[in-house]
């Protein structure tokens, strides 16, 4: 029997208070529904159906996968009626799973235990035991704990609205079985729509056999609903992807105070201090240090790197030894070789600093390559853009670049030559030269500074 996926994507969300479908908003860094998706794909089914609403567009576009067969709910009546649309399209000997598009933490294993659970004749049920049941619908269970049936709250009785068993809404059956039990479904309840927890007594009166798979905790079937929810799933995913870092031998400070929005790969003995975002794929090597509110961004660290406090690494390589910071900036395109010092204020764009090279303090180092144990002074610029183009700056090993001066690209510093500090250099420079181009100093005797006309 094959497996095929349903997922229940058209809710609008209006608690969202959101132009943007709910299922497109983001936690950490990806919408909802990709989360689902990707914990579907690991199923690994003959078929995923997306059901979307009147937005569905928004939705397909946000997602990728040609694997993907969508469908469209034009009107909003219910969940039963969203699997109904589906239906159509899915095998008759297939056996089907509902997820939800917003409910992105539930595990691969919970669910493959439900697909098992299902096997070719049985209904099988996701539930969990609630703290606060509140909102959800109850698990009706015989004297023999066989179950019977579920209830919205709207429709119980106080008696049943007591059950902490709760429906999660997550389940698996065979496909003419639903499709059979949906057909008979009415929406004859408070909110006038077609509920897909009713298959549950319709399966019991055809003496199905229905089982369920208790979720460990409650946190993993959380769905969102309002900003405040997707706020409370957002932390309880970060910390989980801080579990496994921590796992794998990092240690993270606070685990409440990292963000994690791609894959990570990190080696053993990194730390990792508070207000870290990772985003993208960051790959850290061995006893990598990442000091406070640092965000990098698609970036590869290698071993025993350090960087210090508020720093921002994007689309960059940092090679081994390295220091960086505080306060620098790594754009795009920077690779930087081992043991070299980036200091406070200093930004980096599309540029190669070779082993050993520093640049410590206020500088812009753009469009250039920096050769081996070449010091950088402070407040030194390449100035790579003419308005229309951008040049290179080429700077040998060992040059020694003194402060405040300017590198007008194309230009070239060939090894060993210095360039006295406040220089404006526009040709090159040849090897193990120095470069002057400031004014001769002089002395204005009796000169006096402007003085403000006195307030009478």
């Amino acid at each position: 029997m094959s497996l095929e996926v349903i997922v229940l994507a058209a809710g609008k969300g209006k608690r969202m208070q959101s132009d943007l479908p709910k299922v497109l908003h983001t936690l950490a860094g990806r919408p909802l529904i990709s989360h689902v998706l990707d914990t579907a794909k690991a199923l690994q089914p003959h078929a995923i159906h997306v059901v979307c609403g009147g937005d569905g567009e928004s939705v397909r576009a946000a997602t990728s996968g040609d694997e993907l067969r969508w469908v469209v709910q034009a009107q909003q009546r219910g969940t039963g009626h969203a699997v109904q649309q589906a239906l159509p399209g899915v095998s008759q000997d297939a056996l089907v799973l509902v997820m939800y598009a917003d409910v992105p933490l539930v595990r691969c294993d919970t669910l493959r235990a439900v697909v098992n659970s299902a096997g070719e004749k049985g209904l099988s049920l996701l539930t969990v035991i609630a703290d606060d049941p509140t909102g959800y619908g109850r698990i009706l269970r015989d004297s023999e704990g066989r179950i019977e049936g579920i209830v919205e709250e709207r429709d119980a009785s106080e008696d049943q609205r007591a059950i902490t068993e709760v429906n999660t809404g997550i389940l698996a059956a065979p496909a003419p079985a639903l499709a059979r039990w949906l057909a008979q479904v009415t929406d004859d309840n408070d909110q006038n729509e077609f509920y897909l927890t009713d298959v549950a007594a319709l399966a019991d009166q055809d003496n199905f056999a229905i089982h369920s798979v208790v979720a460990s905790t409650q946190e993993e079937v959380l769905g969102v609903n309002s900003r405040q929810e997707l706020a409370l799933l957002e932390r309880l995913y970060q910390r989980r992807l801080a579990e496994v870092l921590m796992n794998h031998g990092v240690t993270v400070i606070d685990p409440d105070r990292l963000d994690i929005r791609g894959k990570v790969t990190a080696g053993r003995d990194c730390v990792l201090d508070i207000n870290v975002v990772l985003e993208g794929a960051v790959d850290l090597g061995d006893r990598v240090t990442i000091g406070p509110n640092n965000v990098i961004r698609n970036a590869s660290i290698d071993d025993d790197v350090v960087v210090f406090a508020n720093c921002v690494i994007e689309h960059a390589s940092i090679g081994a030894g390295a220091r960086i910071g505080p306060f620098a900036r790594i754009r795009p395109g920077a690779a930087i070789e081992e043991q070299v010092h980036v200091g406070n204020f200093v930004e980096i764009k599309n540029s190669e600093l070779r082993a050993g090279a520093k640049v410590n303090h206020l500088s812009y180092v753009g469009d250039s390559t920096v050769g081996r144990n070449t010091n950088i002074g402070a407040g030194v610029i390449t100035c790579n853009y003419d308005g229309a183009h951008k040049h290179r700056t080429e700077i040998g090993d060992d040059v020694f670049v003194g402060s405040n001066s300017q590198l007008v690209a194309p230009v070239t510093i060939e090894q060993g030559a210095t360039v006295g500090a406040g220089s404006t250099i526009t040709s090159d420079v040849p090897e193990r030269t120095l470069a002057v181009t400031r004014a001769r100093q002089r002395h204005v005797s009796g000169w006096r500074r402007p003085r403000k006309d006195t307030k009478r």
